[in-house]
């Protein structure tokens, strides 16, 4: 989880910006019970790597994904200044 969240930090600043321009993610979890086991862990991953303010979120649990091994996908929207 935690580096699928430091991806998303690297893509923002690669574009220029830092994770405070991230306006909202939306998590889609496979297996609910498993997250919420961990969701201190996840937590304090999402407040290492994101910080304050904290954008806003939501989660969506679905029965599979693309990728066979794949637990979590997210959708991230950040928000990129134009001069």
């Amino acid at each position: 989880m935690e580096q699928a969240l430091d991806n998303i930090a690297a893509i923002v600043r690669a574009a220029g910006c830092d994770v405070t321009n991230v306006g909202r993610l939306t998590w889609f979890v496979t297996d609910k019970t498993e997250y919420l086991a961990y969701k201190r862990e996840v937590g304090k991953a999402y407040q290492r790597v994101l910080g304050k303010p904290f954008p806003a979120m939501s989660l969506v649990i679905v029965n599979d994904l693309i990728e066979d091994e794949a637990l979590v996908e997210f959708e991230t929207i950040a928000y990129i200044a134009q001069d």
